[in-house]
Order: C-alpha cells, then sequence, then structure tokens
C-alpha cells in the first residue's frame, strides 16, 4: 500500500512546487536555473564532439532527432525512423554530434543561410538582426538521448560548448537564432541569455508539426561579458563563463582544414541519394521551386545524377506564366561577387510577383550569380533576400529570382495578392505593420 502511494504524493510534491516555482519573479527564476547548471570541465575521454561526417554518424543522429521530435509531438514518425530536412540536404548546414563510447547520444545542426534561408525565417523577422554587423546560424535539431537526460549536463553542455567554439572559430557566425517550444524559451535566457526576437508566440509553426514556437538570438560577440558577469565567481561546474571561453576539451575534434573555408560540406553524391532519396522522399516531395534552386546550390555535373528532377512547367517567376505581377517603386541594394570582388549596386524593383522581380540597376549585374538584396518595401519595412539575376533587358532592366523569401517579403506579397483596388494596394504596408 505505501509503494502504491509513494508515486502520486511525488507527482502531488512536484506539482506543487513547479507551480510556486512558476510564480516567482522572471529574474528570480532564471537565477534559480543557473544554479542547476553542471558543466564538468573535465569530462570523460569515452565522450567524443566531432561533425558528424559519415553515413553512419549522420544516420544515427538523424534517428536520435526523430524519437526526440516524435516523443515530443513535434512531428508524426516517419518510416524511415530519422528526421531528415531539405536543410540537413544542404553543403552550408553542419550536423555536430556528441558520441559516448563510440554511440552517437546528442546532436544538433548549424544552418547557415542559403538560398533557402532560415527555416524560422518563415515565421519570424530577422529585419532588425540582419542590419546588426555579423552573419547569423540557425541552431535547430537538438536532441539528447534519453539515457543522458537526467545526468545534468554531461552531454548538453559539452555539445553547447561545441557548438559556441565552431560558431566564433570556424563557422564565422556571430549571430545564432533559435525557434523553440514556449515551454524550453526559459532556458536558453536564463543560462545563455538568448533574447527573444519578439515577444509573441507562434501559435502554429508547420516546421515541427505546428506546435506553438518562440524566436530567440544571441551575440556571440557580447556573450563573454554576459557570461563572465553571471558565472564568473561560481565554481568550476557552475561556471560557463570559463567552460565556453577559458576550458580547452580534448573532446572537442575540430576538423581540419586546408583552406580557409567557413563551411564543411559532408554530403557526397552518394550520401544525398542514400538519405533524401531511398531512406526518405525529401527530394521527391519538394515544391518543383524548391527543386529548381537545389540545382542551383548543386551546379555539378557528378551531383545532377541524384538531384531531383525539375518540372518543364517550371518558369521564372517574373514571366508571368504562373504568378500575378504587381507594379512598385522600391529602391533596393544588391551585394554580389563578381569574380574575386564584392561590389554592391543600387537598383530601383519595379514590378514583382511572388518569387522573382523586375528591376532597374544603376551598373552591370553578373547573371546567373547569387547574391543578398535589400529592398525597402516601404517606409519601414524592410526585406533581406538572396536573389539571382536571370536575364537582361534593354535600358539596365533586370529579372531576378528570389531564394526563399522572409516574413516581410511574404507578408509584403500576400497584403498585394490579397487586395482588389489601388487602395489595397497603397495599404499594403500598413496592413505588414497591422500584423506585427
Amino acid at each position: 500500500m505505501i509503494k502504491k502511494l509513494v508515486s502520486p504524493v511525488r507527482k502531488f510534491m512536484h506539482g506543487t512546487l513547479r507551480n510556486l516555482f512558476n510564480v516567482l519573479p522572471t529574474k528570480r527564476r532564471h537565477a534559480v536555473y543557473r544554479n542547476f547548471v553542471d558543466c564538468d570541465p573535465a569530462p570523460t575521454d569515452r565522450l567524443v564532439l566531432k561533425i558528424a561526417d559519415t553515413q553512419e554518424e549522420l544516420e544515427a543522429c538523424f534517428k536520435l532527432l526523430h524519437d526526440a521530435y516524435v516523443g515530443s509531438g513535434f512531428m508524426k514518425r516517419d518510416p524511415s525512423g530519422m528526421r531528415v530536412t531539405i536543410y540537413h540536404a544542404l553543403p552550408t548546414t553542419t550536423t555536430l554530434c556528441a558520441k559516448f563510447d563510440g554511440q552517437v547520444v546528442g546532436t544538433l545542426t548549424l544552418i547557415r543561410e542559403s538560398v533557402l534561408g532560415f527555416p524560422l525565417q518563415r515565421i519570424f523577422d530577422l529585419t532588425a538582426l540582419r542590419e546588426k554587423k555579423g552573419k547569423i546560424a540557425e541552431v535547430s535539431a537538438l536532441a539528447i538521448h534519453p539515457r543522458f537526460r537526467r545526468t545534468g549536463g554531461s552531454i548538453l553542455f559539452p555539445l553547447m560548448k561545441f557548438m559556441y567554439e565552431y560558431c566564433t572559430t570556424f563557422f564565422d557566425t556571430r549571430h545564432l537564432v533559435i525557434a523553440v517550444n514556449p515551454a524550453h524559451i526559459e532556458m536558453y535566457e536564463s543560462l545563455l541569455f538568448f533574447q527573444r526576437l519578439t515577444q509573441n508566440v507562434v501559435e502554429n509553426y508547420d516546421f515541427v508539426n505546428g506546435a506553438p514556437a518562440v524566436g530567440a538570438t544571441l551575440d556571440l560577440s557580447t556573450a563573454p561579458e554576459i557570461f563572465r558577469k553571471h558565472y564568473g565567481s561560481k565554481p568550476p561546474k557552475r561556471n560557463l563563463h570559463a567552460f565556453f571561453t577559458q576550458v580547452k576539451l580534448p573532446n572537442i575534434k575540430l576538423p581540419p582544414r586546408r583552406f580557409y573555408t567557413t563551411n564543411d560540406p559532408v554530403l557526397t553524391p552518394e550520401l544525398l541519394d542514400y538519405f533524401f532519396n531511398v531512406r526518405t522522399q525529401v527530394f521527391s516531395q519538394l515544391t518543383p521551386r524548391k527543386k529548381s534552386l537545389l540545382h542551383t546550390i548543386y551546379d555539378l555535373p557528378t551531383y545532377r545524377a541524384v538531384l531531383p528532377e525539375i518540372p518543364e512547367v517550371e518558369h521564372d517567376p517574373i514571366d508571368g506564366v504562373r504568378h500575378r505581377r504587381f507594379s512598385v517603386r522600391c529602391p533596393a541594394q544588391l551585394s554580389i561577387k563578381d569574380g574575386q570582388t564584392e561590389k554592391k549596386v543600387n537598383l530601383e524593383v519595379i514590378q514583382l510577383s511572388r518569387y522573382g522581380f523586375l528591376a532597374h540597376a544603376m551598373a552591370n549585374v553578373p547573371i546567373n550569380n547569387w547574391g543578398e538584396m535589400t529592398i525597402q518595401l516601404g517606409p519601414a519595412e524592410v526585406s533581406r533576400v538572396q536573389v539571382r539575376a536571370s536575364r537582361k533587358a534593354e535600358g539596365g532592366l533586370y529579372a531576378f529570382s528570389l531564394g526563399e523569401p522572409d516574413l516581410v517579403w511574404r507578408k509584403f506579397v500576400n497584403a498585394l495578392y490579397g487586395g482588389s483596388t489601388q487602395a489595397d494596394l497603397e495599404n499594403a504596408t500598413q496592413f505588414m505593420h497591422d500584423q506585427r
């Protein structure tokens, strides 16, 4: 009888303590979280942290992620037993893993910007962050093996340190962004001092099966001083400042590099085929447009055979074959490489559709080169998107194709598509402002 009562009593006590904890002021709650930090500055050599670069390691990471996401309701069970997304297929994405006794027990993915953008840019506005210096990477696909979830931070903190060291040393990244479930955001705010992109919770994030999400960011250039202020006086196992910035973990195996590159692509054509055609249906389920964008990323003949075919109906978006076009006058600036030179070109966007636009350029623009364009869509509405000039007409007129649009562009175009009169179009940017 006593044994039967123990479990309900524990649940009651746990629930009561949790409710009492939740009524504490935010600063007090965050301070309590920090008191539970357990970052061993000398973990066992049975732990190895490295980039997942083999079929076995990647598959183990994707399976661990699948089980964690299914368990949390963030995805439906996949026949492959893996969670694999189109972002895992990109050469600008790096999957980190933690191995204990040779078994993958932790993983996270770092996604650098490409023509497909970031997963979270569909629902969060990164305009203010893009105005700051430094490149951005999204931290995604974090999972820890159930066996190690109750062992303090024995896997989580070394994996986070690996992420921090890799981003600041190798990945040329200053700003990290995350989209996490509201139930988990306080861990990132209290322990790592992420700041919310917006106070609003997105109630339906399709990237995680419609679960709610909160967006947040961390500036890695200012993080060390913040860590020092809050952790500097704590003992070694509580001192995240020393752990991240001073401790050298021999467990971390950074990749050897012959050249000064900032990415570590590991996907051969064989690995792409295995994960995205054979084991899963990721490639076949892409939209025609994303299939086309994927071909611009992997434009080498050796990859062409494993990429999904582009349907013949796919056209340049500005042709007007598949999308309505709208007349606008939006100043813009393009930053693009022309050979070895980075050049900036001022333009005026005069006509746009959902995935492309026409613009007058004040200088020559190289054709079929990707670059970043900043477009002033309204008095306070700025979109930053990856674009490519697909053709040139007389008078300095260029047709551009977009990569993955950001939230500002989506709202703007949706407002245009939703209007039927000139007044509707003139109120498009006001619509964007009201929807924030």
